[in-house]
């Protein structure tokens, strides 16, 4: 917006759209024994657990809170700017280092089966030695599994440090962005035969928003696939050597998804190019009826022409109803030919 030109970069400024209402602050503390999860109504009782033994995951849904963001800088010694970068939703997504953490930030996808829509929010981790802090716009499921996998004493996941918990969160984001593409895949995939049956205007309507949709997807998925690399590249002590094998995982398995992203719309893009082909070719089929018929009717048309039918004998001209019946059957074969062409989908 044209106000925020100008504006220092840590500036605690709200930059989306506003999600919910009350920010909801949900805390899991565990290690390979004990595990404690709650819900926190103030950020400062999570303040104790940063110089602890335990690995701390604090989830924090809602953005739009100046105070909290100003809040968490100061409690846990971050840059601001690093919570600035929070809360602009608009942002491209990155990988940063700085002095006590690693910030990263990229677009978190989830499909809504209830309006057959593709959610998306800005997602922001920062990862310290002891605490891993997750911002989400709105409240979700999304990281239930991981959630689920600490409460059942999966023991990688409860033996890692704050490393391994951010491989697990950003493996189900891009796990979302894969089960996004294939959902959409099934339905372009389905296209080809609708195509040759009914080249119609449904048809082009539904490969165009099929088309927007890959598109979305693509301006979303292909940034994080530059962050996924530039996280692989970092030589960094917050994360081990050992958990390089992870992320490398991350890498391939977000390249699939940007492969797959690339298959659909060539896809989209050949039928496209199907659509038009029919149609050029029932086009070519009409302009070959019409040619046959206007070529049997043109020389009857120069007879009558020549004629004018002015002939001393014509039995209708003196019959009572001939000009009502000649208007009757002019009516007929106008909306007789108008039904054929609209059966035969030339209208």
């Amino acid at each position: 917006m044209k106000q925020e030109i100008g504006m220092s970069p840590d500036e605690f400024l709200f930059r989306g759209e506003k999600k919910i209402d009350e920010v909801l602050i949900r805390l899991i503390d565990f290690d390979a024994h004990n595990l404690k999860e709650e819900s926190l109504k103030k950020i400062s009782d999570s303040f104790k657990y940063q110089n602890t033994d335990t690995i701390t995951w604090l989830n924090i849904d809602g953005l739009h809170n100046h105070d909290l963001m100003e809040e968490i800088a100061s409690g846990l010694n971050l840059d601001p700017i690093i919570l600035a970068g929070v809360m602009n939703t608009h942002g491209r997504p990155t990988v940063k280092e700085y002095n006590n953490c690693i910030f990263v930030s990229l677009k978190m996808l989830s499909q809504n089966f209830d309006t057959d829509k593709i959610n998306f929010e800005n997602l922001s981790l920062i990862v310290t030695k002891s605490m891993l802090i997750s911002f989400q716009e709105r409240r979700g499921d999304v990281f239930e599994p991981v959630r689920d996998r600490l409460r059942n004493q999966k023991k990688r996941i409860r033996n890692g440090k704050t490393d391994y918990l951010l491989f697990a969160l950003l493996d189900i984001v891009i796990d979302n962005y894969i089960y996004s593409i294939s959902l959409l895949g099934d339905k372009i995939e389905t296209l080809e035969e609708k195509i040759l049956v009914d080249p119609g205007q449904e048809i082009i309507a539904e490969i165009n928003s099929y088309k927007r949709e890959l598109n979305f997807l693509r301006k979303n998925i292909k940034p994080a696939k530059e962050m996924v690399l530039g996280l692989l590249k970092l030589d960094s002590d917050f994360i081990d050597e050992v958990n390089h094998v992870h992320f490398k995982e991350l890498q391939d398995n977000i390249n699939q998804a940007s492969d797959f992203l690339d298959s659909y719309r060539e896809i989209v893009s050949d039928q496209l190019n199907i659509h038009h082909t029919t149609i050029s070719s029932n086009l070519n089929d009409i302009m070959k009826f019409l040619t046959v018929f206007s070529v049997v009717f043109i020389p009857l048309t120069f007879i009558a022409g020549i004629y004018g039918t002015n002939f001393d004998f014509v039995p209708e001209l003196h019959y009572k109803y001939s000009y009502f019946i000649m208007w009757a059957v002019i009516v007929v074969i106008a909306i007789s030919m108008l039904i054929y062409f609209k059966k035969k989908k030339w209208l």
